[in-house]
């Protein structure tokens, strides 16, 4: 049933309860709490006589509609309705968080091509991706998606490989180097051998584990659910053997019993446990919310709440994935000032992301009138004549001829006028909240890893400086999931492991982990993960775990305290020291109580 019809049934109900406070007529009065009821819970009672049907489960639908119908029947009429009405009011918030939150994963269809540009006979036509055979050839143009895996045969370009392998930094790829689907062409087109057809490439790979992760993970029932299984019979054959074994056996008032039955069904109405665990687990959904946190249903708090191990995403998700020089290596004469300001100039009209960082980074203002004859090589560097010498700028690779120093860093190198001048080291930029966040779940005995497509270096550099003993690097999205798959092998039984990240390569673990969280990255992380960080504050985890574990420890307080409550009147009601007022207490009474704690979640 759908949200917006649940809302006309709750208003309708609401709407012929308060009519029938303004008649006096007995009849009226009925028949309008009679309608107000069924209005409520048609689809509650036609659940548990299906339930009955089916095998005869007596779950909570059943023991919502037999407490209603029993307490009805002794006059409590709005009493029946309430229960009823309450009882789809939780529902409803908790269909409405889902419904809102949790998305299909069709939508990462996007990251896949749905045309290629097919080149026969030396025209270009565009196809059906599907259609492609193992072995055409394909162009991809600037801006355009990589549709299928394949050897570039024509043409040099930048690509953007962050959505398959997490690397931040544009990739130059040539004439005979293999290329993956997903990765977007940046700068000029190319030719490509396809050597797979799409089902078989990498992007067709993601979105068929993301799919099928999502299958794999499993939906714990709700403790309501599996207490009502056990709860209701016993309710059920306590009042039956209240109201009819006494009068039969030992010649009890017939009407005097089935009374002390019927307080004992409404009694042990668990209306506080279905409509305040609930509204507890819904508060605590609103809490984070406020938080900047969006929590994709309430299953996914309880799993919050017994984290025992997180694996990270490196780039974009403990690294901003901006680069900014930190290490300054002049040589052969040459001053820190000369090498940075060489290479900010050269690199000044650059698009390239390091080019972009090492100009942001120097603070000085940049005389362009210095800069002539610029030449850049997409990939490798730039060529320029700066303040009258000849300047060489870029990877080592492009300056090999000069020897240039040998580091496992990212850097940029330069060259003067023939002589090599040095280079500037740079490095992924920590988010300045990953080192208290790590910090935090270590000292709460959580353990953590890293899971990351990036090179063995920087994600070594991060994990030390973080102190994450655990890397595995270097990795593509298949490899990042048996990864994390042997962490959820290894696991005990009672505890859950999360996954953050925040591109699409993470899409597929996230899907498969016990709590899939991710930053703001791609859409596809976003749409697949069961909390997302809203203001992309790495600390919100912190703050999630905190909320699981608060939104918990209200909802046991409301199921220890119902039960218990309840326990003791229904004792009172077998020796007949019960009355339907404090019956109606023990249900209504002890409902209003759980609820009013339940509303602190929302404060948290």
């Amino acid at each position: 049933m759908s949200l917006k019809t649940d809302k006309i049934c709750i208003a309708l109900s609401f709407l012929f309860v308060i009519f029938s406070y303004f008649t006096q007529e007995i009849g009226v009065k009925t028949a309008l709490l009679g309608v107000a009821l069924i209005i409520a819970g048609y689809e509650i009672i036609f659940k548990a006589f299906k339930s009955l049907k089916n095998g005869f489960s007596l779950d909570e639908n059943f023991l919502m509609s037999i407490a209603s119908l029993a307490a009805f029947s002794i006059g409590e009429m709005v009493e029946a309705v309430a229960i009823l009405l309450f009882y789809r009011i939780g529902e409803a918030f908790e269909d409405y968080s889902l419904n809102r939150s949790r998305r299909s994963v069709s939508s990462l269809v996007d990251l896949a091509p749905k045309q290629a540009n097919l080149k026969q006979n030396g025209e270009i036509t565009t196809v059906d991706v599907q259609s492609v055979k193992v072995g055409e050839t394909i162009v991809v143009r600037a801006g355009e998606k990589v549709p299928i895996d394949g050897i570039i045969t024509s043409g040099i370009s930048l690509f953007n490989t962050a959505s398959i392998n997490g690397e931040p930094l544009p990739l130059e790829l040539g004439k005979g180097d293999k290329i993956t689907s997903g990765f977007i062409n940046l700068n000029a087109t190319v030719e490509i051998k396809t050597t797979s057809e799409f089902e078989n490439s990498v992007v067709s790979k993601i979105l068929d584990m993301v799919e099928n992760a999502a299958f794999k993970k499993s939906k714990s029932e709700k403790f309501i659910t599996k207490f009502a299984r056990i709860y209701t019979p016993i309710v059920v054959g306590f009042a039956f053997v209240l109201a009819f074994i006494p009068p039969v056996l030992f010649d009890g008032d017939f009407s005097e019993w089935l009374k002390r039955g019927i307080i004992f069904i409404v009694v042990s109405c668990p209306c506080a446990l279905v409509v305040s665990v609930p509204l507890s687990f819904f508060g605590g959904i609103g809490g984070a919310s406020k938080n900047g946190i969006l929590i994709k249903g309430s299953s996914f708090i309880e799993t919050l709440s017994k984290i025992k191990l997180v694996a990270f995403d490196k780039t974009g998700t403990l690294s901003k994935g901006e680069f900014v020089p930190y290490k300054f290596s002049p040589i052969n004469g040459f001053s820190k000032d000369e090498l940075f300001k060489f290479i900010a100039l050269a690199e000044k009209n650059s698009i390239h992301p390091i080019a972009v960082s090492i100009v942001k980074a120097y603070k000085e203002p940049l005389d362009e009138n210095l800069i002539k004859h610029v030449k850049e090589s997409a990939g490798f560097g730039i060529s320029a004549v700066i303040d009258g010498k000849d300047v060489l700028v870029g990877s080592a690779k492009f300056i090999k001829d000069f020897n240039p120093h040998d580091t496992d860093e990212t850097a940029v190198h330069l060259v003067v006028n023939n002589s090599y001048a040095g280079y500037i080291s740079l490095k992924d930029e920590l988010r300045k909240e990953s080192c208290e966040t790590i910090k935090w779940l270590h000292k709460n005995s959580i353990k953590t890893a890293m899971i990351t497509g990036d090179k063995k270096a920087p994600a070594l550099a991060v994990a030390n400086e973080l102190g994450i003993s655990s890397v595995n690097y270097e990795l593509l999205p298949d490899q990042k999931v048996s990864v994390f798959e042997n962490f959820l092998d290894k696991k005990d039984k009672n505890t859950s492991i999360a996954y953050v990240g925040d591109g699409i390569n993470d899409a597929p673990v996230i899907a498969r982990a016990d709590v899939g969280v991710a930053m703001l990255g791609t859409d596809a992380a976003i749409e697949t993960a069961d909390v997302v960080l809203m203001h992309n504050n790495l600390a919100k985890l912190k703050t999630a775990i905190q909320i699981s574990k608060k939104t918990i420890g209200i909802a046991k307080f409301n199921i220890i305290f119902s039960i218990s409550f309840k326990v003791g009147v229904l004792i009172l009601a077998i020796f007949g020291l019960a009355n339907i007022p404090l019956a109606i207490f023990a249900d209504v009474g002890v409902t209003i109580i759980a609820v009013l704690n339940a509303l602190r979640a929302f404060k948290i």
